[in-house]
Formats: C-alpha cells, structure tokens, sequence
C-alpha cells in the first residue's frame, strides 16, 4: 500500500472514527439531564454503573442521591440559618470528609442531534438559482437539492425585517413587531421593530437544547436608532440567542467598503479594508472559523449557523473575477432569460402543464421589450445582470466552502441545511436602473436631481460605484411570477426554498424531492424544533412566551403524500394586503399605488385559485363574490389578531419617535474617537444647514484629513496637502472639489454647509472666521448618505474621495488635532419633501 493511500486509510477512520466519538459521547452526555428516551435511560444506567464501579462517579450520577464510595444518600445537616445552599443537590458538612460534592447537569443536545445551516439570501428571486431554473451555474445549491427536497410553493413576507423576525420567531411578522423595516418609530404594537421580551427566538431554545449558536451577516432587527453606543442592545444578536456574532446590523452594506461591522457586541474598529477584501468572503471566513473553533474544544457539541447574506441586496457589487465569467452571459436581454428560465421551470416540473407566464401584467410597472432599447442601453443593462450574477456566484461558492467543511470533519449526512430568501426580487433600481444607489434610493422628483449619476460601464459592479439593475431584470429573477419585493403578489412573496438532511431525511429512490404545498415562513422555526427534537420554554424572562404561529412542516418533507398543515396566511406589508386558504389567494395592492387620491383602508380585492392559476393572471373575484367577502373578513379577524392594525400604507417609514431629534444635538469628537455611527452621523447633516470645524495647533505644514463622512458613493471631506485646505465634496459619485493655502500659524479649518433650494447646499471652505472658498448649489447628501460615519483625523473605511486614496491610503493628519466641532440648524426643507425622502429611505433599507 502506499504513503498517500495509509494516509487515506487513516485520514477516513479518524473522520469516522470523530462521528461515533461524537455519537457516543452525546448519549453518554445525555445521563448528565435525564434524557426521557427508554433507551437512552438504559444506556444512562449502565454508564453510571460502570462509573461507579470504577470509582470514577461524576458527570451527574450524584444528582440521583449517590455519593462515590455509598448510594445511599446522606441526610445534610445545614441550618435553617445558612444562605447561599439552595439548590446545592449533595451534602455540606463543616469538613470535606463531611460533606459530598455536587455538580449541576450540564445541559447537552440530546444523542444524535443534528446540527443546523440556514442560509438565508437577500432580494433573491424565485428563479434565479439552478434548481429554480436559473441559467447562473449554481453547482453547490445543486448539490444540496439533489441530496433534499424543493418546496415550490414556500412563501414569505414582502421585506427584509419582518421575514427575518418571523423565520428566528415563528411568530407573524406583527406580532413580532416587525410589520416594517426596522428604519422607522411608528409607535404602534406591530410596528415595535424591535423583539420584545416575551418572544423566543430559535437561536434561544437550540442553545438550551445544548446547541452552539452562530450568527453571521445581515441581521437588521435593531432600529437603526438603537445601532450607537448607549442603546438598548436587546435586539442584538447576542441578546437573542447567539454565542457569536459577526456581521452587518444595517439592511444593506459595500461589499468592498461595509460603513460598520460587528463582532458580538461591538463595532469593529476598522481604518481600512484590505485592497482585495469582498464582504461574502469575509463573512464566509467568520462562519468557518466559528465552527472550526468549536470543533476544536468540542467534537460532539451541535452548532445552529444562522449565515443571512447582505447579498443579494444593493448596491450591486461583486468581484472582478466573478464577473468576467459572466461576460456577455446577458447580451440576449431579459425577456429571453425569463422565457428560458420558464421553459426550464416547466420541464422540471415546478408548475404543472398550462401554467402561463405573467410578464408585464403588471399595471405601472411594466418593462420594455427588450428589442426595443438602443445597443448602448442594452450593453449597460446586460452589465448590470452581470454583476448579479457573480454574486449569485459568490453565495454558491461561500456555500461549497461550508460543504467543504462539513466533509472534511465528517458531518455533511448529520446537518440540515436550509436555503432560502428573504423577499422577491426588487425594482427598486427603478426602470433604467443606476450607477449611483443612493441617489436612485431617495427618490427625489425635484427638477435638476439626477437619480442615475453617468459614470463609465466599466466601472459597474466594481468599489467605485454603486449600482442596482432595472426592473426587467428583478422580472427574470421573479419568473414567472408578476410584481416584486414589497408586494403581496407571488413575485414578492413567493421564493426558493431548499431543505436537506441525508441522514434524517433522506430520500426515498421513487422521490423526485419536490414539494407543492404551501409553507411560510413561520413555519421554519417549528419544523426545525421539530426534527432536532427541541421544545420552546413556555416562559421567557419571567413572562409566558407569546405561541408560535408557524407549524412543523417535517411530516411534508418525509412524505410526498402528505398535506400542509398550514392552509391559512394573511400578509400585509405598506397597505398591500393579501390571504390565503385552501389554495384560494385574495390580494390587493396599496390602493395608493394605483391612485394617489385613494384611501389606504378601501382595498380592491382581487381573488385567485392558485393551484390551477400560481401565476395569479386569471381575477375570479367578480366570479366569486361570497368568497372574495369570506375571506375579505378572514383577512379583517386576522390583523386584529396579529396587532397588523392600523395600516399605515406609504406613511409608515416617514414616522420618527419623539426624541429621535437629540441626535442632530451638536457634538464634539475628539482624538481617536471611533468612526462615528451612520445613523448619528446623517442626522448631523440631513436636510439642514450645518458646519464642522476642525482645532488645530498652529499650522506649520502638517498635512492630512481633518474630517471626513461618506464613501465612493458619497460624502465629503477637508484635508491638507501640499500647503492647501480642500473640501471635496462627493455628489453620488460626481467630485468638486475647492481649495485655498493654508496660513502659517492657522489654528481652525471648516466647512459650513447651507441649504439653497429644496434638497441643494452651498458649501463654503473656512479658515478661521473667512471664507475662503466655495462649492456652489450641490445635491444634498439624503437618505441614505452618506452611508460610511463620521471620522477624524483620516478617511476611514470607505473613501470620499477614491483619488486621493489611491495616492495617501487613509491620509491621517501629522499635527496637532484638538477637536472636530459639529453643530446643525433646524430642518428646513419643505414638509412634504422631507416626508417623502424620510419614507422612500425607510422603504427601500430592507
């Protein structure tokens, strides 16, 4: 035999030879709690006895009254007086030889437990993984499809948070209090968008079922109000049942420049990204170490990973070698993509024979033929879904390297693996798409604002830019259902869902491991309790946990046959409404969309069979009337039971809490200060007159950046180079910059910002108390810019001016820097403009 087969030989026993380690270490574990399996007791019994024999008694065979050298038990003889014994299971004498020790049960996952992957994507659509007919080359989600099953008719919630909320509850987005993204403060019961104290979460009772629990990537369940120092951090990851986390709190981040990371409980202090860091990889990084670093304290321990991507969501970034093995992948156009992607779905039967594709009916949102754009427009549109698709790549691959993982420890037969989205694919690019996101994402309808900033092709997907597709494109991500992200419709809410487990579920040779009946999301949570053999407490801190809304759905995955337990489901998100039963689906848009004069609270209810139409194109309302009544009135019992009343409609992000305004109060940073939080920062400056000034000592021809707030994609920022003070000033992607020498012995350096028209600013440079030079009628910073903090001293993290970056990397100031003073005016923006800008920024952070 030779060396590298002995080393083949030995490396697959050592694998199996850790897996029945595992195995039998978890059932010895389990004496340690009482397990109430017959046979586990048995085995309990046998290993205690043998304990005993050997005079090796520990690990919980005390807690049944035996002591090492007698089973009998002794009689304690602490006084009534004594504090600090309750509880103490052995004896306390006043002397050792007195006294038998005691150690509590530790609590260990039950023999066999499987471990738990959920992966959940942002803004992915329905086809766009292989096995949803995808053209994109997926190998790794193949490969989990292929060993488990697809759930076809899995449905979500409309947006980010309130899909998050009830895949960790269990419970219906409202009643967790996440009828919204959490960007806003409406003040209502179901809009709370934070976890209340009375609501379990499954990272919380899979770490008391004895599971290591990990967390990486979006998380976006904390109020962006709560994400600074000095908030209540009880919607943190780590509050809510994680070990570890890693990741992004915000909805959305850079992929090359993320504005803040977290590791656990605090910002990670980050000047600047390495040249080749890709935020996919980094968090894929993360996932690993967590589990290796378990695996090497504890072989047996299962771990719950919780990997929720920041992609797909915008802006659309991935890496360049990514993107060149898509090049020219899309020059054919979006409309034949969809009908491929169609024709796939049909012969792999997702949808039965005669489903009918529902492009473009739409009603406002309708997308042009492909054939009918110019070559310039075509080759920037195919540019857009280029980058998408790289990083539909980087989410296989991050997933091949967690397989890869798995095999090498020998775990892949004992995990289950979970993979779906978050949300339908998203038009928020709007019809033509943008190189510049922050700008598409305000939304401004004022004359002279530019939403789609020109910038090279060639710069799209790439650091400099931030870029989101049009909308024909979130059409092919959704084939082939009709409307997008935020909407009840199947486009919105309708979207991939891939379950695998070999060793538990593993499937039968006649299975095709499709699944027809419908899921929701709630359902995620109970079905995974279900099939580890986990139960929620009933009480959380003292309080009678709320009841889960999902139900187990693990008799579906084991049985083809087998019907949904789930045959009801409201869903309500910014006054588009919809329910289900028994294969009947009643939706209705926000009347709003359709006619700005219309009132929230009348919907115009439009009812479909969506077992025989799950395109919804055929409107049987009119057909139906009692039916459409029946369920108009489930849909009504249902939002008072889940706390969905009121309905706000569009207003719901532009609503703010009383007390939100302290962080326009002015501030003082001083040396090393950490980049300031995005939320703090923006309120500085959002819709206002403000100025910042720099203390210096003496000028005497120090150089470097004074302040700087933004990134590529906007922001602005003072420095010295070369003996001159220069304010750049970043407007989503287009630089000015203005500039004056500096006077020896110069003590203070600035940048006083006032509003001239409805969302424009003059910016003057400042040195001491002169002007001394200006930038003149520039588009405000909204929104969501800048999106990267506020920091002194160099331009951390992403960089305001990339120019500048290339030549000085983070430019740190080499004098003397007393202090950077902020102060900020009163808002002074029209009413109704703001109100604006405030919803279209919380609608779209999702």
């Amino acid at each position: 035999m030779t060396a590298c087969a002995v080393s083949a030989l030995v490396m697959g026993r050592t694998v199996e030879h850790t897996r029945l380690a595992r195995n039998r270490r978890r059932t010895e574990n389990s004496c340690t709690h009482g397990d109430s399996n017959d046979l586990v007791h048995v085995t309990c019994a046998d290993i205690c006895s043998r304990r005993f024999q050997s005079g090796a008694a520990a690990n919980g065979c005390f807690t049944a009254g035996m002591s090492p050298t007698s089973r009998a038990p002794r009689e304690s003889e602490i006084p009534p007086h004594a504090r600090g014994y309750d509880g103490f299971g052995g004896v306390a004498g006043r002397t050792a030889a007195e006294s038998t020790p005691h150690w509590p049960a530790r609590e260990r996952a039950r023999s066999g437990s499987p471990n738990v992957v959920v992966i959940l994507v942002d803004d992915m659509g329905f086809a766009d993984i292989g096995p949803f007919g995808s053209e994109i080359p997926t190998p790794n989600l193949d490969r989990i499809a292929g060993d488990g099953y697809r759930f076809t008719n899995y449905h979500t919630t409309p947006l980010c948070s309130p899909s998050r909320a009830a895949l960790l509850t269990g419970l219906n987005p409202h009643r967790a209090g996440y009828g919204f993204v959490a960007n806003a403060d409406p003040g209502f019961p179901g809009l709370r968008l934070e976890l209340a104290d009375d609501v379990h979460t499954l990272p919380e009772v899979l770490r008391g079922a004895g599971y290591a629990t990990y967390a990486v990537g979006k998380w976006h369940l904390v109020r962006d109000a709560n994400m600074s120092p000095g908030r209540t951090r009880e919607s943190w990851p780590t509050q809510r049942g994680f070990d570890r986390y890693y990741g992004s709190l915000e909805g959305l981040n850079s992929f090359f420049h993320p504005n803040q990371l977290v590791a656990d409980n605090s910002a990670q202090d980050v000047d600047e990204y390495p040249e080749d860091y890709y935020l996919t990889d980094d968090l894929t990084d993360r996932a690993l170490s967590f589990v290796k670093d378990l695996r090497a304290h504890d072989a047996e321990k299962p771990f719950f990973l919780y990997f929720a991507h920041v992609a797909m969501h915008g802006p659309l970034q991935a890496k360049a070698a990514d993107i060149a093995k898509h090049r020219g992948r899309y020059d054919q156009g979006w409309d034949a993509v969809r009908r491929e992607r169609f024709a796939r779905q049909i012969a792999d039967g997702l949808f039965p024979e005669g489903t009918r594709d529902a492009r473009n009916v739409l009603g406002g949102f309708d997308v042009p033929a492909w054939d009918s754009l110019d070559a310039e427009t075509q080759e920037r549109y195919a540019r857009y879904q280029e980058v998408y698709a790289a990083m539909v790549t980087s989410i296989d691959d991050s997933l091949g390297r967690l397989l890869a993982l798995l095999d090498e420890l020998g775990e892949t037969d004992d995990t289950i693996v979970v993979f779906t989205t978050d949300n339908g694919g998203t038009a928020e690019g709007g019809a033509e798409g943008t190189r510049s996101y922050f700008a598409e994402f305000a939304r401004i309808r004022e004359p002279g604002w530019v939403g789609d900033v020109p910038h090279d092709v060639d710069l799209i997907g790439g650091p400099r830019l931030g870029v989101h597709y049009p909308r024909g494109w979130a059409q092919a991500s959704n084939t082939p259902f009709r409307f997008y992200k935020g909407q009840s419709f199947a486009g919105g809410v309708r979207v991939p869902l891939l379950v695998s487990w070999p060793a538990g579920l593993a499937r039968q040779a006649d299975d095709d491991g499709l699944r027809t009946e419908f899921a929701y999301v709630t359902d995620l949570a109970p079905t995974l309790l279900d099939l580890v053999g986990a139960t929620a407490p009933e009480r959380r801190r003292g309080l009678p946990a709320q009841p889960v809304d999902g139900v187990s759905v693990a008799e579906v995955l084991r049985d083809p046959a087998a019907d949904s337990p789930h045959t009801e489901q409201y869903t309500e998100m910014t006054g588009n409404r919809g329910y289900y039963r028994d294969g009947w689906k009643l939706l209705a848009l926000n009347p709003t969309l359709l006619d700005p004069a219309s009132d929230v609270g009348e919907p115009r209810w439009e009812l479909y069979d969506v077992r025989s139409d799950p395109t919804e194109l055929h409107d049987l309302a009119a057909r139906y009337p009692e039916r459409v009544a029946e369920l108009a009135q489930a849909f009504d019992d249902a939002a008072w039971a889940n706390t969905v009343y009121p309905i706000l409609g569009n207003a719901v992000g532009a609503v703010r809490g009383p007390g939100e305004e302290h962080y326009a109060a002015p501030v003082r940073l001083l040396p090393g200060t950490p980049v300031l939080e995005r939320y703090r920062s923006a309120r500085l400056v959002a819709l206002r007159d403000w100025s910042a000034h720099a203390r210096i000592g003496a000028y005497a021809g120090e150089v470097g950046v004074l302040l700087a707030h933004g990134d590529p994609q906007a922001g602005y920022a003072l420095y010295v180079e070369d003996g001159d003070a220069v304010l750049v000033y970043n407007a989503y992607g287009v630089i000015e910059r203005a500039a004056s020498p500096v006077p020896h012995g110069a003590t203070g350096i600035g940048v006083v910002a006032t509003v001239t028209g409805p969302v424009r600013w003059d910016l003057a440079l400042v040195i001491g108390d002169d002007v001394v030079a200006t930038i003149s009628d520039v588009p405000q910073l909204v929104g969501m810019a800048p999106w990267t903090g506020i920091s002194i001293g160099r331009d951390a993290r992403g960089p305001v001016d990339p120019d500048l970056r290339n030549r000085r990397g983070v430019f740190p100031w080499t004098g003397e820097l007393r202090d950077v003073t902020y102060a900020s005016g009163p808002r002074s923006i029209a009413p109704e403009i703001e109100e604006a800008i405030e919803r279209e920024y919380a609608a779209l952070t999702d």
